[in-house]
């Protein structure tokens, strides 16, 4: 969840390689014509994330009902791209009408809910009448419970974060409504992303491909200046960010 930096040689072109876990000393080449800002976003481990929590560990298939919650931050709106790039109908969960217009309009969810100014069970009951078949979540809390609540017939939900707890005192009291899982025979399963380590290639090849067909859009929201890294950080627990939350700290 921190804060991505890129420096001077970064921006200035001269850095094509990133690394990632996928061996010791391990890179990953950035496909030409990607800007570097690419290869901590879409392409880094927010987008890498969103593919295999997505595809492996949900499972979804064309025609379901995929809900994610975080949905216009770094992973959760490549999650929301990628159903809708197979089809799926996409509802998104995100704080305030300006992020819902964004999934909406450019990232072409099916629909958005504004957990600030709506009721969450209610919408997600209207938007998702026949149940939902794959809930990805990044916040946890009460946004989990109600997507619990409106589980389909053998729907999974995918755990990735719980944002509205890690600044908690205390540990939040689990959701009330998992014993719908049993009810509708579903599975709740977490993931680490290293897990897939091997297969990053993979990933990297599908994701450019449908960055560069304009299939995903790649949002980042940069902020500048060394000096400014703490209060950068707190704009993502704050809500703040649109999309990859990134600093730079130096021009070319």
């Amino acid at each position: 969840m921190l804060a991505a930096i890129w420096c001077k040689a970064c921006s200035a072109g001269r850095i094509t390689r990133w690394w990632t876990p996928r061996s010791p000393g391990g890179v990953t080449k950035l496909p030409p014509g990607m800007p570097i800002t690419r290869a901590l976003s879409t392409l880094g481990l927010t987008g890498l994330t969103a593919y295999f929590g997505l595809l492996d560990v949900g499972r979804v298939v064309e025609g379901e009902t995929v809900v994610v919650s975080g949905a216009a931050g770094a992973t959760g709106s490549v999650v929301g791209q990628i159903a809708r790039i197979k089809r799926c109908r996409v509802i998104g969960i995100a704080g305030g009408a300006e992020k819902c217009a964004w999934l909406l309009r450019e990232a072409r969810f099916t629909g958005a809910i504004d957990y600030k100014s709506e009721d969450v069970r209610t919408r997600l009951r209207e938007l998702c009448p026949n149940g939902i078949d794959v809930y990805f979540d990044n916040v946890g809390g009460p946004i989990l419970d109600a997507a619990l609540a409106e589980l389909a017939f053998r729907g999974r939900v995918v755990l990735c974060g719980a944002i509205s707890s890690y600044g908690a005192a205390e540990l939040p009291r689990g959701p009330r409504n998992y014993m719908n899982l049993i009810i509708q025979r579903g599975r709740m399963e977490g993931f680490v992303i290293i897990d897939y380590a091997k297969r990053f290639g993979e990933a990297v090849k599908d994701l450019s491909a449908w960055v560069a067909a304009e299939q995903i859009k790649d949002h980042v929201d940069v902020q500048e200046g060394l000096e400014n890294a703490p209060k950068a950080l707190r704009r993502l627990f704050a809500g703040e960010n649109r999309g990859k939350q990134l600093l730079k700290i130096a021009d070319p």
